[in-house]
């Protein structure tokens, strides 16, 4: 295998057998070596080969900046969640699993912990998916010597369900026009246009995405406990809040639902994030 792309010392990009553009991970690959260099391939731990053009992009830009201790959890995780329920995930929760679980170990490092709404939901509704997200803490555990409550398992159950791909055609229509709307909104307000190749535009992306799928279904929670958290995040990023104000209008009116205070949090979080990074 000869390195095509140098990602950062423990990742590269290179070619399959079948000539077939793939990303491999092994502590020090790269390390000291160039565009051209052979790779030991007794050194590489995992190989990444993702089918369509956008989600090798987005991978590439991602391992840029998450360890790889995250992609090495995310894995097993998957692994999992494929031996477990007997079927295929979409690729994408490669992506989506692994900078979950990198942000949320950072907001716990700053002292910042979310509650899982729809933490009941989703132990009556998707109670294999949960046992899933309740294994995937003994990873993170292991590995980070950090023990999240079961919110955090319920938080990683909803991407397994997401990359199982079971909506039907109606569905993803619906989804598709709730993110446009929501989307429109933020584009509007800021007056900017994203960029939708990044990786906050993804995570902006994902979300409104688990959003637009738990209103069309009507499983949604009316929790407030969150109120204090978001009082801090609104004082901290007001103008992120303040857009969300529009959103909270826009879903009531047309949808008829009013946004709960850790829905409200979550999308100021997001949109602060693919704002910053947008202007940046």
């Amino acid at each position: 295998m000869f390195i095509l792309k140098i990602l950062n010392n423990n990742v590269a990009v290179t070619q399959d057998n079948l000539g077939q553009e793939v990303i491999v991970m092994g502590k020090g690959i790269a390390y000291q070596k160039r565009v051209g260099d052979t790779l030991d391939e007794q050194n590489i731990d995992k190989i990444y080969s993702l089918s369509t053009k956008e989600a090798f992009l987005k991978f590439q830009e991602l391992v840029t900046e998450i360890p790889l201790d995250y992609f090495d959890i995310a894995d097993k995780i998957i692994t999992n969640a494929k031996l477990t329920l007997g079927k295929k995930l979409n690729e994408s929760i490669y992506i989506s699993l692994s900078d979950h679980i990198f942000s949320t170990v950072n907001r716990f490092k700053e002292g910042i912990t979310l509650k899982n709404a729809l933490l009941w939901d989703i132990k009556r509704f998707y109670a294999v998916e949960f046992q899933i997200g309740l294994k995937a803490l003994q990873y993170i555990k292991d590995t980070f010597d950090i023990q999240f409550s079961e919110d955090e398992a319920g938080f990683l159950a909803l991407h397994i369900v997401n990359a199982e791909e079971r909506q039907e055609s109606h569905d993803i229509y619906k989804v598709t026009k709730i993110i446009q709307e929501v989307s429109d909104i933020v584009r509007y307000y800021f007056r900017i246009e994203f960029d939708e190749q990044s990786v906050a535009f993804y995570r902006f992306v994902t979300h409104l995405k688990f959003f637009a799928q738990r209103l069309i279904s009507g499983n949604l929670h009316q929790n407030e406990s969150d109120q204090d958290l978001l009082d801090v995040i609104k004082q901290k990023h007001l103008a992120a809040y303040q857009c969300v104000g529009k959103i909270e209008i826009y879903i009531k009116n047309n949808y008829d639902y009013s946004l709960t205070s850790e829905e409200k949090l979550y999308l100021t979080v997001h949109i602060q994030r693919v704002i910053f990074k947008t202007k940046s």
